[in-house]
C-alpha cells in the first residue's frame, strides 16, 4: 500500500506512534474507572493478540511439525491428530457429543499426568535438599562409602541453621490435626505465620514491580517517543510529562470526588 502512496509511507511511522498513544491512554483510562473507551481498546487488544496466537500457532507449530511433513515427506499418518482434534467441535452437535467429552477426558487426563509429574520432578528432590549441615567444618575428601564434601564455614552453617528454623516454624504452622495449644508449638506455629507473611509480601512486592516495569515502559514511550516525534526531541518530552501531570491531576480529583460522594 505505501509504494502507491508516498504520503502513507511518510506518514506511518507517525502513525504508528499516535496509534500506540492513543492505546496506551485509553488502556490507563481504567485508573479512573471503567468506560467504553477502555473497554474499546481492550477489545483491540485482546483481538491482536488472539490473531497473534492463532498466527504463531500456525508458523511455529502446525506447519513444520505437521502440515510439512504430512504434504511434502508424504507422512500420512499425521492425518489422524487432524481427526482427534476436530473431534473437539463435535461439542457443538448434541448427539455426538459424547465423542468429544472422551477426547477431552483423554487429554485432560494426560495433561493431569504430566503437571503431576513435573510437580514430582520439581517438589520431591527438594525434601532432601532441606536437610543441611548447621555445623562448620572442614572438607572431607571422597572415599568409597561416601561422596566429596566440601568445607563448610561458620556464616554458611549459620545460614542453614536459620534455614532449618523457619522450615521448621513454618511446617509447624500448618499442623491442623491436633489444637496447637503448647507454649512451643505455638510460638513457632505463631513465627512460621510471619515469614509466611514476609514471604506473600516479597511475592506481591515483585508483582508489583513488574507491573511498575510495564508503567515505566509505557511512560518512557510517551515522552521521550511519542512526545520527541510531535513536539520536538528538546520541548516534546517536558510537554507530554506536564500533560501526563494534569492527567493524573485530574483523574486523582475525580476519584477523591466520587469518594467523597459515596461517604456522604
Amino acid at each position: 500500500m505505501t509504494e502507491f502512496s508516498p504520503w502513507l509511507a511518510r506518514a506511518t511511522p507517525h502513525l504508528i506512534l499516535w496509534i500506540g498513544a492513543l492505546c496506551t491512554l485509553g488502556m490507563y483510562s481504567v485508573l479512573y474507572r471503567e468506560n467504553r473507551l477502555y473497554r474499546l481498546f481492550e477489545h483491540i487488544f485482546l483481538g491482536l493478540a488472539t490473531g497473534y496466537g492463532v498466527a504463531l500457532a500456525w508458523t511455529d507449530v502446525l506447519l513444520p511439525l505437521w502440515w510439512k511433513p504430512l504434504w511434502n515427506k508424504g507422512e500420512w499418518w499425521l492425518i489422524f491428530p487432524l481427526v482427534v482434534g476436530l473431534c473437539y467441535y463435535l461439542v457443538y452437535f448434541p448427539k455426538l457429543r459424547w465423542i468429544s467429552r472422551l477426547v477431552i477426558g483423554f487429554f485432560l487426563g494426560i495433561t493431569a499426568g504430566r503437571a503431576f509429574q513435573v510437580f514430582a520432578n520439581d517438589t520431591w528432590p527438594q525434601i532432601p535438599a532441606s536437610f543441611k549441615p548447621v555445623l562448620p567444618h572442614a572438607a572431607i575428601a571422597k572415599t568409597a562409602a561416601s561422596p566429596a564434601i566440601p568445607a563448610l564455614s561458620g556464616a554458611d552453617a549459620l545460614n542453614n541453621a536459620l534455614f532449618m528454623v523457619i522450615l521448621v516454624c513454618v511446617m509447624s504452622y500448618f499442623f491442623f490435626s491436633f489444637p496447637q495449644k503448647h507454649p512451643v508449638l505455638k510460638g513457632s506455629a505463631k513465627l512460621g505465620r510471619w515469614m509466611l507473611m514476609f514471604t506473600f509480601g516479597a511475592i506481591f512486592g515483585s508483582t508489583v514491580m513488574a507491573r511498575l516495569a510495564l508503567l515505566t515502559d509505557r511512560i518512557d514511550f510517551l515522552l521521550n517517543d511519542f512526545g520527541a516525534d510531535v513536539g520536538g526531541s528538546v520541548w516534546g518530552p517536558k510537554i507530554m510529562l506536564a500533560l501526563l501531570i494534569v492527567i493524573m491531576a485530574v483523574v486523582l480529583t475525580l476519584v477523591a470526588r466520587k469518594a467523597d460522594i459515596v461517604e456522604e
